[in-house]
């Protein structure tokens, strides 16, 4: 029998990709970022699963719950890949009956949405969540929040950013306002949710002609959901409106704002809000404040609608085999879409009993929770837009230990490297050196070079194997015309200690990827 051999194209699935080399680098630099901000709040952290019950996610997420990833029966029970944390966070606090938590939480999820890989936008990436859970007095926590997201942000060296900010209840008020019927709420709530992707006319259209609602009806919607500015200017326009002044939701969500603005101002963080009365944020459990930040690169390009039709007329073409076999590729949006939102968030006081009622307990104690979400591959493809990443080295080395020396007994000093580098590891210090034996000067140099290594701890022939001494010297440019200092091999780790640290006080206490990250 003749063997067929195995044929297949190597590539990850649409949507996904590989991260490596300094890419890695970045990400691990915004996780260690917000996980110490996290901390500094106060917060601990939970991993759940990567795939849910279908029943848990169902009906949480609107329109978008048609982007869910779901999974294959495997013998009886019907489960879907997470779409977000806070559902999975809801069901946690439920099936543990938790009454108060603070919680970070970094994971990946996924969606089958259109992917724009340059953007940061993928069907599987991470996110960083922070949740505060349990019944507190108004927007203490919400306030809080917003302080972690500005943190968080500033931290990444992103400061041109905005947060646009709005509340359920006044969303909700305004739809009541113009005549919306309850049932029709979330529904036109998901049209308005399009503003900041499309023009005004293209909502009220969808509005009127999708949604079945009368011109009187979206009038009245675009009256409202055009308003915005900061915080003060947009309460003192709904304070005089008569409308919003009659309607008992919207005032309970404009004595919300009100709150807010007080918090926000004590910690001087106000200056980042827009009061901006179009976000209304897709997702259904929502019930409070809602919050998304956004930046430059958030919106899509102008030309935008000439791009995507563009794109899809070539795809269509397909003139030749090459593009056909490329089709994947010519999927990817990111040619006319923006970066989206990179941070987000809002406060959802339901979910928890929803869960809790869903298994039969009566009576069920509603646990209000508020939580913010950082998009990581959305502030990585910014942060690697604006970077110059030759800088910075995929790997972390410190020092690198090489062995000068030559003639027809000389060994490489193999053993004494090895026990040079054992006491470096034991100190804390990340150091390399070269797997061969005799290696010339030029290449251990090359080979230090490439790892990032600051310091060369060096074991001369004569300097080692006669006085017993090791030279300890600074790398890079600038130490070219330094040779180094001699020290007593039993001494020599406090003197590396001491130069690392010189040279990290001379780069103002920074490491190089926190200055490439900060833009200094």
């Amino acid at each position: 029998m003749s063997e067929s051999k195995l044929q297949l194209v190597l590539k990850t699935a649409k949507g996904t990709k590989d991260w490596a080399d300094k890419d890695m680098v970045i990400r691990q630099h915004i996780f260690e970022t917000l996980t110490k901000i996290f901390k500094k709040h106060g917060a601990i952290t939970i991993d759940t699963p990567v795939f849910e019950l279908k029943e848990i996610l169902q009906g949480k997420y609107g329109e978008d719950s048609k982007l869910i990833y779901d999974l294959k029966d495997q013998g009886g029970e019907l489960c879907s890949l997470r779409y977000d944390l806070t559902v999975p966070f809801a069901r946690f606090v439920a099936m543990n009956n938790l009454d108060k938590i603070k919680r970070y939480h970094i994971a990946k999820v996924y969606r089958r949405d259109q992917p724009a890989m340059t953007k940061g936008r993928m069907r599987e990436f991470y996110q960083c969540d922070f949740d505060v859970a349990g019944t507190y007095d108004a927007m203490i926590p919400d306030s809080e929040v917003m302080s972690i997201l500005v943190d968080g942000l500033t931290s990444l060296g992103i400061d041109d950013f905005k947060i646009k900010l709005n509340h359920r209840k006044i969303l909700d008020g305004i739809f009541q306002i113009a005549g919306v019927k309850d049932e029709d709420i979330r529904k036109i709530s998901s049209a308005v949710d399009k503003l900041d992707k499309a023009p005004w006319e293209d909502v009220k259209k969808e509005i009127t002609v999708e949604k079945g609602q009368t011109e009187e009806v979206a009038e009245i919607i675009g009256k409202y959901v055009k308003l915005k500015g900061s915080l003060q200017e947009v309460i003192e326009i709904l304070e005089k409106d008569e409308g919003i002044l009659a309607n008992e939701k919207a005032m309970e969500g404009l004595k919300d704002i009100k709150l807010l603005k007080d918090y926000v101002e004590s910690m001087e963080i106000d200056s980042y809000i827009s009061f901006d009365l179009s976000l209304a944020r897709g997702l259904d459990y929502y019930t409070g404040l809602i919050y998304e930040a956004v930046t430059a690169a958030s919106a899509p390009p102008k030309d935008a609608q000439e791009k995507k039709e563009q794109a899809l007329k070539e795809k269509s073409s397909k003139k030749s085999k090459k593009a056909a076999k490329n089709a994947g590729e010519e999927d990817d949006a990111s040619a006319y879409v923006g970066v989206g939102s990179i941070a987000a968030g809002g406060r959802y006081d339901n979910l928890v009993a929803m869960f809790s009622e869903a298994t039969g307990k009566k009576n069920s104690p509603q646990i209000p929770c508020v939580g913010v979400s950082f998009g990581v591959e959305r502030i990585f493809s910014i942060i690697k837009a604006r970077s110059n990443l030759d800088k910075i080295s995929s790997v972390s080395t410190q020092v690198y230990v090489m062995a000068f020396g030559g003639g027809p007994e000389w060994n490489g000093l193999t053993s004494d490297r090895l026990r040079i580098l054992k006491k470096l590891w034991d100190n804390g210090i990340e150091a390399e050196h070269m797997y061969k034996g005799k290696v010339n000067p030029r290449k251990q140099f090359d080979a230090a070079e490439k790892s990032g290594a600051q310091i060369a701890v060096i074991l001369g022939k004569e300097e080692y194997l006669e006085e017993g001494k090791l030279r300890i010297k600074k790398l890079g440019p600038e130490y070219s015309d330094d040779d180094g200092e001699l020290v007593d091999a039993k001494d020599f780790v406090q003197l590396v200690q001491t130069k690392l640290a010189e040279m990290k006080e001379a780069n103002g206490g920074l490491d190089e990827i926190t200055k490439l990250v900060k833009g200094i």
